[in-house]
Parts: structure tokens; sequence; C-alpha cells
């Protein structure tokens, strides 16, 4: 009697066993979706203006939501607009001595230059012929040396003032040399270059919001002085938005990038957003102290990103939320990412 007991209490258990396991088979293979866990995560940029000055104006409060090229804070820039006149009257300044080297000399110029070399020829003729007639009595004792050789002098430098008036009325002509007129161009353009250089100074001193997104920080005030080095505001990003979960190695041959993903969170128990894999990490790791899952803490697993449709603005820098990822989904769901295309 004994061992039939002990007989059927085995059969028994040899049953409940052969069920668990034939349940377990049978669970691993109906396995169809992943389940992960992870958090919100977005991007932040610190926002600071390249220049150095006390801040004038902040127009944006923590929270506001900004649109991409918005003014949010402005410089105090009395400086640069001074700076900004100076360079300005530099270079308009320039601009008119280039053009007056290109334009040339005057007609009236080169008709005074021309005048003038008429002027001097002539007085060197009329002293030629008076050195000339000097020249004459001498050689009939009626002239004394002295006075030839005083004529012969001043018709010699006579006429080198006619040669040189005549070659200032040549030069009159022939206008500004083309190393003078390049010389005044270089300058004219280091002048825009200054003057450049003290606009892009002014648009510095202000600050845009380079991309949509939710004013996070406000870490400086209206007064507070500050440097390229120095954060006046903290800008977070709203797109994109992702999950950040860790894939176990035991599953990574069973998920591509591309694949759709459904996202739940407990703030919203009841609403799903939709998703897809954006990103996995070539390289494993330990799977970090944070990440909720059941597995052993002591797997390897790889850094995944699963990107959100978030339209309502439901999903906040991290918040936990939990991933369900369809292992049924075939190669055409790959490059299907965008909050369009899985809505």
């Amino acid at each position: 009697m004994k061992k039939k007991v002990i007989l059927v209490v085995s059969l028994l258990l040899l049953l409940i066993a052969g069920v668990v396991l034939f349940n377990k088979q049978h669970v691993v293979k109906a396995s169809t979706e992943l389940t992960l866990y992870g958090n919100i995560d977005i991007r932040e940029v610190q926002l600071t203006v390249n220049g150095s000055e006390h801040i004038a104006t902040i127009l944006v409060q923590e929270g506001d939501r900004v649109k991409k090229g918005q003014l949010l804070a402005t410089l105090h820039t009395e400086l640069l607009d001074a700076q900004l006149a100076q360079a300005q009257a530099f270079f308009e300044g320039q601009q008119h001595v280039v053009a007056r080297l290109k334009a040339g000399s005057r007609p009236q110029e080169i008709a005074k230059a021309n005048a003038n070399y008429r002027a001097a020829k002539s007085l060197a003729k009329t002293a030629r012929d008076t050195a000339k007639r000097l020249g004459r009595l001498l050689s009939r004792n009626l002239a004394s040396a002295d006075d030839v050789e005083l004529a012969q002098a001043k018709a010699d430098n006579f006429t080198a003032q006619a040669e040189a008036a005549h070659q200032v009325w040549l030069l009159a002509v022939e206008g500004p040399r083309k190393e003078d007129i390049a010389l005044a161009e270089a300058i004219l353009k280091a002048k825009k270059a200054s003057l450049m250089l003290v606009k892009q100074r002014l648009i510095d001193a202000r600050l845009y919001s380079p991309s949509d997104g939710i004013i996070r920080n406000r870490i400086l005030e209206v007064g507070d002085m500050v440097t390229p080095q120095s954060t006046i505001l903290t800008l977070a990003l709203t797109d994109p938005i992702w999950v950040r979960a860790y894939l176990p190695e035991t599953e990574l041959g069973r998920v591509a990038v591309g694949f759709k993903a459904d996202i739940t969170s407990d703030s919203f128990p009841d609403k799903r957003y939709q998703g897809w894999v954006g990103y996995i990490s070539p390289t494993a790791e330990f799977t970090p102290k944070n990440v909720q899952t059941p597995e052993l803490r002591t797997r390897l697993v790889y850094s995944m990103r699963v990107y959100a449709c978030n339209n309502q603005n439901e999903l906040r820098l991290g918040m936990p939320v939990t991933v369900t990822v369809s292992l049924q989904q075939n190669s055409e769901a790959l490059n299907s990412n965008g909050c369009d295309s899985h809505q």
C-alpha cells in the first residue's frame, strides 16, 4: 500500500512537471512582443551670447514656449553703437577716396596744368632769346660776360620749369597710378571688414532661440555681467523626444532600427504613444542600476533610443515609461520613422 502511494505521488509530480515545462515552452514560443523599461530623455541647450557686457533685457520666463529665431535677451550696446558710427564714417570716407582716384583728374585740373605748361614754355623761350641777344652783344663788347652768363642761367632755369610743368600736365591727363588705386581699394576692404565686425558684435549682443523649445532655467538676470562662457538660459528641446532604454543581449537579434513601438506611462495609463526604434548602440554594457527590469542586473545590455510622438507635450524629461515592441515586424517596418508615419 505504501509503495502504491509513493508511485501515485511520483506520477503526479512527473505529470505536474510535464505540464509546467509544456506551459513554459508554449509561453516562450508564443512570445511575440518585447517589454522594456526606461525614462524620457530630451536634449538641452545652454544659451549664451558671444560678447562681454551687462544684460539689458530678458524677455522670457521659466516654462515659456519659444520658437526658433525668437529674441530671448539683449545686452547693453551703447559702446557698440558708437563704434558702429565710427566704422561707418571711416568706410564711407574711404569709399570717396577710391571714387576720386578712379575718376581721375577733372577737366579743369587738366586745363590748369596745360596753361601752366604753356606759360612756363613762353617764359623759357623769352629767356633763351634774351640770352642769345646778349651773346651777340658780347662779341661787340656791348654787354658784359656776367650779363650773358646770368641771362643763360635764367634761360636754363625757365626751360627746366617748363619741362616740369609739361610733366605735371601729362600726369594730370594720365590720372592716378594703378598702384595707388589698388592701395586705396585694399584700405576700403579693411574698413568694410571693420564695419562688418562691429555689426556682427551688435548681432551677438542679442540672444535668439536656436530652435523650438521650452525655457527650463533662467540662470542670470538683468544687470548681470556675461561672457561667452556664461549661460543665461537653459532651453529644453521638445523635438525630438525619446525613451532611453536598454535592450537585453538575448533580444538583440529580434529588434531592428525602424521597428514600431508603443509607449505607456504611469501619468497617463490609458494612453499609448506611438514611437519607433531609432538607435541601438553598437557596443554592449552592463545593466545600469537604475534600469527597471526583471532580468538579472549583471547581464549585458545595449543602449537603445525609442523615439516618441509627443504631440500633446505630455511626456516630460525623466518620466518613467514602458515600451512595448512587437517582434513580428518585418523589414517593411524599417526606415518608417517620423510621427506622421506612425499615426
